[in-house]
């Protein structure tokens, strides 16, 4: 019997099973929850309702913390590795429960100048964590004014912050609680913006105006002029767009790899390799390696080098227990998704491997 008149949309099964549907494309991208069927034509994504019990442990299993990596071991691997993990995880958990609890709270937040009259509402925590995530790019040496700035653009019902150093780009995007007139893009510096942030931080929602007579934030009972800077941002769309087809893709606990990264000494330049199930940190002469769980697809680059630290920000800029790394070529950028937020990404450009 023909069963595709049961299967469901993307939508619809989200809803069934308490799962974002960027949620549902991230875990079909890793191979963890496939759809039952791809629309050769759309591209859209069809499930069996038979998948829900899947979807609902691995989205339970998500929201307890483990990483994507330990979550495939519970779901296809040996009972007995399966509970193992568990085992493992739940010791974790109870080592790290108030420095989880600490996470919560963050302390940054923004926005600018430009022409005629835009006003935009934003929540306060969403636009404090875009400013945190976003800052750690920006250029700090001073020489080129525009790179020491964080890029505040208003368009197509979002508001993103870019910023770039040239050895990466990191964006996130924010979907304002309302939104009145037209486009409008604006610089602010990064120390301007940390101290706004400050401020904002501490109000339910921040209210940007953009005019001609410049630049202001409110909120209930608060008001206060934004500085912006007069400079020309890169032309971060055209980087974007000029980036070749994503080949491979691996997904590694987050912390883990910040830390290898962080760990290896100070060096000017790592090595990262990849196996099926492995991650290797070293240093370019293979030395003080580590080793972390890892998924990897496809048949991936042997050895990429990055600066550990134009890395290890993007790490910890990023949200959640995992990282989903996208790899076009060895010498190309390489994006760093959060796995769990998905309007945050940070490209990285890798160095040349040189070993003495």
């Amino acid at each position: 019997m023909d069963g595709s008149t049961e299967l469901l949309s993307i939508s619809a099964f989200a809803r069934r099973v308490g799962l974002a549907p960027s949620a549902l494309r991230f875990y079909d991208d890793s191979r963890v929850l496939r759809p039952a069927r791809v629309d050769g034509a759309t591209g859209y994504r069809f499930y069996s309702p038979a998948q829900a019990a899947r979807a609902v442990l691995l989205r339970g299993l998500r929201e307890a913390g483990l990483p994507l990596a330990e979550v495939t071991v519970v779901l296809d691997g040996p009972e007995r590795e399966g509970r193992e993990v568990l085992e493992r995880h739940l010791e974790r958990m109870r080592d790290q429960t108030q420095t989880a609890k600490a996470a919560v709270a963050v302390a940054l937040q923004s926005l600018s100048t430009a022409s005629s009259t835009t006003e935009v509402r934003i929540d306060g925590v969403e636009l404090a964590s875009a400013v945190r995530q976003v800052v750690p790019a920006a250029a700090s040496d001073g020489e080129h004014p525009a790179l020491g700035c964080v890029l505040i653009e208003i368009d197509d019902g979002e508001v993103r912050l870019v910023a770039t150093d040239r050895y990466r780009l990191s964006m996130r995007v924010l979907k304002p609680t309302a939104l009145d007139g037209g486009p409008c893009h604006l610089l602010m510096h990064t120390a301007d913006l940390i101290e706004f942030g400050q401020w904002a931080a501490r109000v339910h929602q921040v209210t940007i105006q953009v005019g001609p007579d410049g630049t202001r934030a409110r909120s209930a009972t608060q008001s206060r002029v934004l500085a912006t800077v007069d400079a020309r941002f890169p032309s971060y769309r055209e980087m974007l767009s000029a980036l070749p087809p994503i080949e491979y893709r691996v997904i590694v606990d987050r912390l883990a790899l910040r830390d290898a990264v962080n760990g290896r000494g100070g060096a000017a330049c790592i090595a990262v390799s990849f196996t099926d199930d492995e991650l290797v940190v070293s240093l370019a002469d293979r030395s003080h390696a580590a080793t972390l769980p890892a998924i990897c697809h496809e048949d991936l680059p042997q050895r990429i080098g990055f600066d550990p630290a134009v890395l290890a920000p993007a790490l910890e800029a990023s949200v959640g227990p995992d990282v989903l790394l996208e790899i076009s070529a060895a010498d190309r950028p390489v994006v760093v998704r959060s796995a769990d937020q998905g309007s945050f990404t940070t490209l990285v450009m890798p160095v040349a491997l040189t070993s003495s």
